[in-house]
């Protein structure tokens, strides 16, 4: 029986080849839009990996979408059971019609990823789906780990990398994203009238949600935004220490380390202002910078 569904999955997945390549290049212009940092990276990885991180990035992109995109909790967390049961087919070698699903499934047969990191995303999307601030910079660690550290697990292992210091690295890295990722949001968030940065932070310099939605420019405002920076560029160093014992083959997945290591140099010149102009803007020398460091195989 086992056999025969496998079979039905592939024949069903090679019937519309055509059809399937279109769906496959508008996932992918959808996660260049959504993600643009991380599709630029995953154009950088080997050609046995590229299809595959696309695949999970646009997957990431999918679940985090969602918690801006519909208007009751209730909905998203009905979109998040359909992606924890979508994951499940997917092991069971039955895949839902679905073009994100069938990539992934694609992904799961060729590098044996783990099903593990791809459900801990999910269910760490559902819990912030409660729409809060993080109640201190631990759990907006905790976020970053669960989200942004687990995909770093996965492109490893697209890449043929089963580590403990690559994974050491990722762990940092991925905090640092999330981090950072949160503090690049604060903008768009606060012009929602919503600030989700961490409020032990906030209390310690005096600053109210109500400053930042207001786009207040105060020392206070930036001593929050240095402070919540600062920890990122901590992680980063962190996964750097363990650089010496990382495999090169585990460098393409890290490639993410040239793109916060852009924020953190222009968040500094603009003196910690968050709401600086250019923050808003994309580094045009961005893909050149990558394209090195994927060239000198570091991060």
């Amino acid at each position: 029986m086992a056999h025969m569904k496998s079979t039905s999955s592939r024949m069903r997945m090679a019937r519309y080849p055509n059809a399937q390549s279109v769906r496959r290049l508008s996932q992918e212009d959808d996660t260049r839009k959504r993600d643009y940092d991380g599709f630029l990276c995953s154009l950088l990885l080997p050609d046995a990996a590229r299809r595959s991180s696309l695949a999970l990035r646009a997957f990431n992109v999918e679940l985090a979408q969602i918690k801006d995109s519909v208007s009751q909790k209730t909905i998203g967390l009905m979109r998040m059971q359909f992606w924890k049961s979508a994951v499940e087919d997917i092991y069971r070698d039955d895949p839902p019609a679905q073009p994100i699903s069938a990539e992934l499934w694609r992904a799961v047969r060729k590098h044996t990823i783990t099903k593990r990191w791809m459900l801990r995303i999910i269910n760490e999307r559902e819990k912030d789906i409660e729409d809060r601030a993080y109640r201190n910079l631990q759990e907006l660690e905790a976020y970053g780990e669960n989200t942004q550290s687990s995909l770093l697990y996965l492109l490893l292992e697209t890449l043929g990398v089963r580590n403990v210091h690559a994974d050491h690295a990722a762990s940092h890295i991925g905090k640092a994203q999330g981090i950072l990722t949160c503090l690049r949001a604060t903008p768009y968030n606060s012009s929602r009238r919503k600030v989700y940065l961490p409020m032990d932070i906030c209390m310690l310099h005096g600053a109210s949600q109500e400053d930042f939605i207001r786009n207040s420019r105060e020392q206070n405002i930036r001593d929050v935004v240095y402070d919540i920076a600062s920890q990122a560029h901590v992680h980063l160093q962190h996964a750097r220490s363990f650089s010496m014992n990382v495999p090169r083959a585990a460098m393409p997945a890290f490639l993410q380390t040239v793109v916060l290591e852009d924020y953190l140099q222009r968040v500094r010149k603009a003196d910690f202002d968050v709401f600086h102009p250019g923050l808003q803007k994309r580094n045009p020398m961005l893909p050149f910078h990558l394209y090195l460091r994927s060239w000198k195989k570091t991060y």
